[in-house]
């Protein structure tokens, strides 16, 4: 009896990840497969995360300089750290202007994949969720924080597969049609493109 059970649940452990699949198929769930890029695409987008990653290096080496936080910090503490690391951030980036990051070719590409990615029902559903967000009285600025208490409406994970990639540290995120660059870490808003939304 014992081994008829065991045998069991060896049955359900193998075919359900079987099942699983063919559901989702069924459903029409797929994931959206990565493009393969033309060389130009491939160019755009490594320096866009080379840009990138010249903002995290900036913005560590700021972080270095920082009194460490222990892990006994009590919120106030905690909140004077972040305050302070995005005025140090802000202070060391006084001359960021947007499309340092999203430049021309980098916003082209970034274009043409969420217009490649939105069509149909999952356009509604994205527009929906990006209009109805509560982000109306976000100042878009480049250097500016995000404001703490405003809503985040982020990348949908499908989509970010075909996007640039990000450091953990740094999100995208829409304010109506624009797209916006954000740490996440101290909220300044790094870069921001408009009408990206298709």
């Amino acid at each position: 009896m014992r081994h008829k059970a065991i045998c069991q649940l060896l049955f359900i452990a193998l075919a359900l990840p079987i099942i699983l699949i063919t559901s989702s198929r069924a459903a029409g769930q797929t994931a959206t497969a990565t493009p393969q890029l033309s060389p130009t695409d491939k160019a755009a987008v490594k320096r866009f995360e080379q840009r990138v990653k010249g903002y995290m290096k900036l913005r560590n080496q700021v972080k270095a300089r920082l009194p460490k936080l222990s892990k006994d910090a009590t919120p106030e503490q905690i909140e004077s750290y972040r305050a302070n690391f995005e005025a140090a951030v802000r202070n060391t980036r006084k001359g960021a202007k947007p499309s340092d990051i999203f430049n021309h070719e980098g916003s082209d590409y970034i274009r043409r994949t969420l217009k490649a990615n939105f069509v149909g029902r999952d356009r509604v559903e994205l527009r929906e969720i990006v209009f109805n967000g509560e982000t109306a009285g976000v100042k878009v600025r480049v250097n500016y924080p995000y404001p703490d208490q405003t809503e985040f409406v982020e990348m949908p994970p499908t989509v970010l597969l075909n996007l640039p990639q990000l450091p953990p540290e740094v999100k995208y995120r829409f304010v109506g049609r624009n797209l916006l660059l954000v740490d996440r870490d101290n909220n300044l808003i790094l870069d921001y493109m408009t009408n990206a939304l298709p």
